[in-house]
C-alpha cells in the first residue's frame, strides 16, 4: 500500500499536491486543543482542554470526512483512474473547503456541550483548523482555474475487456479499408505452366 501511495504523490502536479497538503494539516488540527472549558469539580476551577475528537459529534465527524474525502479523491486521480466529478475536481476541492470552514464556524457559535462546565471557548488549535480550511478552498480554486482535464473514460472494448494487449490479428480495420494481402510468391512450376489465350470473339 505504500507503494501505491507514493507512486500515487509522484502522479499529481504541484497544485493537487497543495490540496493534498492542505487536508493533511486538516486531519492534523483535529487532534490539537479546539476548545477549552471552564469546569467546578468539588468546589475547584479548572481549565480542560478537548480536540475535536475530544467532544466529537456530527460537526467534527464532517470535517473529519471532508479531509478524508480529499485524500480519496487525489489518490484516485494519481492512480490515473478516470471518473467524471460535477464541476471538476479543483470545484468539489473548493465546496469542500469552505463546507468546512462553514462548519468549524457554526462551532464559534455553538460549542459542544462538556459536562460539569460554567464556560467555554474556543483555544489556538481551532485557529490552525481554519488556516487549514482556507488553504483547502484556496487550493481547489487554483486547480479550478488551471483546467487540467480529468483522466479519460475507458470504456470496456477500450480496455480489452480483460482479454490482454491488442495484436495485429486482434486489431479492428477502419469501415471501407481492408488490410492489404501479401501477393503470392510464384514457384518455377507456375513459370513453365503454359499460358492460356482467351479467344477473341
Amino acid at each position: 500500500m505504500a507503494g501505491r501511495l507514493q507512486a500515487a504523490w509522484r502522479e499529481l502536479d504541484g497544485d493537487q499536491r497543495l490540496a493534498g497538503l492542505a487536508a493533511l494539516a486538516l486531519l492534523v488540527t483535529l487532534f490539537l486543543p479546539w476548545y477549552q472549558a471552564t469546569v467546578i469539580d468539588r468546589g475547584r476551577a479548572t481549565n480542560p482542554t478537548f480536540s475535536a475528537f475530544g467532544v466529537f459529534s456530527f460537526v467534527e465527524a464532517a470535517i473529519l470526512l471532508v479531509a478524508l474525502g480529499v485524500f480519496v479523491l487525489l489518490f484516485a486521480r494519481g492512480e490515473r483512474r478516470g471518473f467524471h466529478l460535477p464541476g471538476g475536481d479543483g470545484t468539489v476541492i473548493l465546496v469542500a473547503g469552505a463546507w468546512a470552514a462553514v462548519l468549524l464556524l457554526w462551532r464559534v457559535f455553538d460549542r459542544p456541550d462538556v459536562e460539569r462546565a460554567v464556560s467555554d471557548g474556543i483555544t489556538w488549535g481551532f485557529f490552525f483548523a481554519f488556516l487549514a480550511t482556507a488553504a483547502l478552498a484556496a487550493t481547489g480554486w487554483k486547480i479550478r482555474t488551471a483546467g487540467r482535464p480529468e483522466p479519460p473514460l475507458l470504456r470496456e472494448d477500450d480496455a480489452g475487456a480483460g482479454y490482454g494487449p491488442r495484436t495485429a490479428a486482434t486489431e479492428v480495420v477502419p469501415r471501407g479499408r481492408r488490410p492489404l494481402s501479401e501477393p503470392e510468391q510464384l514457384t518455377l512450376d507456375d513459370a513453365e505452366a503454359p499460358t492460356r489465350h482467351q479467344p477473341r470473339d
